[in-house]
């Protein structure tokens, strides 16, 4: 076991310089001189702007500028904000728990309300049921999260009245930050209306950036359980007379839920990477809006930044699925032999 996470830790290194490789470049790729939209509408002299230039580095081929970049991240310096001014991962650490939280929200979301609907639909298997949650798993998978979105908003936020359009907490609520995580940090707030409050804007988002993964987890868990169902050890309990709630609940869904811990550790890396647009729709303050922001500005070190930190954070999830599948299924151990 340990010789395979070796192995994988080794493999990963051309993996993450070619990371660094697209993260420089992608947004060199992007049209407009950064300092001039950097300075908005304010016009710097031909003097001013090539000293601006010279300082930031971006005199410099572009393979020089990559080294540099590359050297700093060696030190662990992301750099600093072309705009802001500030450390680009003072900014990240102040941002990224926002975007955990809606993620781990996603995740929650689909994980129950996806185990549920494939269990249902395969243990109904040719029913309206069954055809049903599939026929919902394939629309929830390829509907556009902007659509998605924007529809829930104007349901439930425009016209219903329900849910808040956007931010995390209501402004009435002044909620000290203590952990970033506003779930937590509303509960420490001694009104307790703030810790509804943030779990009423932390819904919409997490129910548009959960649904395609709620689809993915419901339709594997239906395989999946349809497939252990079939096994010889599966009919031996129901010759015994066993009730069908002890087969599945203690022999079935336990084999089975191996696969979906694989899709769900993947999903996982995919919200906390695809929170964009979701971020975007609702202005929510984590690092998909921020890194949105940066394109927009021409802001290099954060997009770099967003790009290479996510992009480990996707990694290093997937690392830790693989390990816990050598840890849950014997199978897998020894290098997957």
């Amino acid at each position: 076991m340990m010789k395979a996470l070796l192995q994988k830790l080794l493999m990963l290194v051309p993996t993450v310089l070619g990371i660094t490789v697209v993260a420089f470049g992608l947004i060199r790729l992007v049209p407009g001189d950064p300092i001039e939209v950097m300075m908005g509408e304010r016009r710097l002299d031909p003097e001013a702007h090539a000293a601006l230039v010279r300082q930031l580095g971006l005199d410099q081929p572009l393979p020089v500028q990559y080294l540099d970049y590359l050297g700093k991240l060696l030190q662990g310096d992301l750099g600093r904000s072309m705009v802001s001014k500030a450390p680009v991962s003072e900014e990240f650490a102040a941002l990224f728990p926002a975007t955990i939280e809606l993620a781990f929200m996603a995740l929650f979301l689909a994980v129950v309300v996806g185990l549920l609907l494939g269990m249902a639909a395969a243990l109904k298997r040719g029913t309206w049921l069954d055809q049903g949650v599939m026929g919902l798993a394939t629309v929830g998978y390829s509907m556009p999260v902007f659509w998605w979105g924007l529809l829930l908003i104007m349901t439930f936020s425009v016209n219903l009245g329900w849910t808040p359009v956007s931010g995390r907490v209501a402004i009435e609520y002044e909620v000290q930050r203590v952990t970033g995580f506003m779930l937590i940090d509303a509960a420490l707030h001694p009104e307790p209306g703030a810790w509804w409050s943030a779990v009423r804007h932390l819904l919409l988002p997490g129910i548009v950036l959960g649904t395609a993964s709620m689809a993915v987890v419901a339709r594997m868990t239906r395989s999946s359980l349809l497939e252990v169902l079939r096994e010889d050890y599966i009919r031996t309990a129901r010759a015994k007379g066993l009730p069908m709630a002890r087969i599945v609940g203690v022999h079935a869904l336990r084999n089975a839920l191996i696969p979906v811990l694989t899709v769900i550790g993947l999903q996982m890396g995919g919200l906390l990477a695809g929170a964009v647009l979701t971020e975007t729709i609702f202005s929510w303050p984590g690092i998909g809006k921020w890194m949105i922001d940066a394109i927009a500005r021409r802001d290099y070190p954060v997009v770099q930044a967003g790009i290479l930190v996510t992009a480990l954070t996707f990694i290093a999830v997937n690392l830790l699925v693989d390990l816990l599948n050598g840890l849950v299924n014997p199978r897998l151990r020894g290098g997957g032999h």
